[in-house]
């Protein structure tokens, strides 16, 4: 996971450089473009230009933007409700606890690793072979569920800090402008009009940044702490029913869950085929 994170990190990076170095271009003014007779001047900033004009602070508001544009495309690959409630082998799991099997859907856990099967693994590990424990059952996987759902939300949580700490890097910048904008003016008076529009330039650019970085962030924050809410629901009502599920086989023996078992079958007939086609 850290491994694929820092490929992502090194992804946004490179992106990022080549939007800037794309814009400069873009920015600069052509060389072979005729000159108007008697036409104002207009001074054009590239990129680069607006980035120096921002001061210091553009910098640390660069990283924010690399590091928030790094968890964005990190959560949408990690948070998919498929890859976190695997449908498939929660279905051959419950199979197997209605047969009572448990140590071979223990194995079956562990050979099937995902944050579902996991938490199912470690729940039917405390069941006593001369004993089961419903209630121990059922306390371990609530157990294992924080444990195994707490790292995931970290790297959400990240987009919140970096939403609220932009726009403020963004005001830190504003006031460190203005404050040098009224140190030009006590020093040689307001009539040194081109350091007051670097100074107040560089207020506003750092403002627009935190701004522009606070708010896509912000969004994607709230974004995938709502999928990731629904994921979590999801895999509660999962473990509710295998719970359901093993109670009953413990009080009545196994049921008759064909429809269930069928559809673990044929879903373990695709997984191969879909890892066929992806290797060709």
């Amino acid at each position: 996971m850290k491994r694929k994170a820092l490929s992502i990190f090194s992804m946004a990076v490179f992106l990022l450089a080549s939007a800037g170095t794309a814009f400069a271009q873009a920015d600069a003014p052509a060389a072979d473009a005729p000159a108007k007779p008697n036409a104002p001047k207009v001074v054009e900033k590239s990129f680069a230009d607006i980035w120096r004009a921002g001061g210091i602070t553009m910098w640390p508001l660069g990283l924010f933007a690399i590091f928030g544009t790094t968890l964005i495309i990190y959560n949408f690959i990690a948070i998919r409700k498929k890859k976190f409630l695997n449908p498939a082998g929660v279905k051959k799991v419950e199979a197997l606890v209605n047969e009572l099997k448990i140590t071979d859907a223990i194995e079956f856990c562990e050979k099937n690793p995902s944050p579902i099967t996991n938490i199912i693994g470690c729940g039917l590990a405390r069941a006593d072979a001369r004993e089961i424990n419903v209630e121990d059952v059922e306390a371990a996987m609530e157990e294992a569920s924080v444990e195994e759902y707490a790292n995931p939300y970290v790297y959400i949580n990240y987009l919140s800090l970096i939403a609220s700490l932009a726009p403020m890097l963004g005001l830190y910048g504003t006031v460190s402008g203005m404050v040098k904008a009224f140190n030009t003016i006590a020093a040689e008076g307001a009539g040194s009009a081109s350091k007051l529009a670097d100074n107040i330039s560089e207020a506003l650019i750092t403002t627009a940044a935190g701004m522009i970085i606070g708010m896509p962030t912000m969004f994607f924050f709230f974004f995938f702490k709502n999928q990731y809410g629904a994921i979590i629901s999801g895999s509660a009502r999962i473990i509710g029913d295998l719970m359901y599920t093993l109670k009953v086989s413990l009080k009545y023996g196994p049921q008759d869950i064909s429809e269930l078992t069928a559809a673990a079958e044929a879903a373990a007939e695709v997984a191969p085929e879909k890892k066929t086609e992806e290797t060709k």
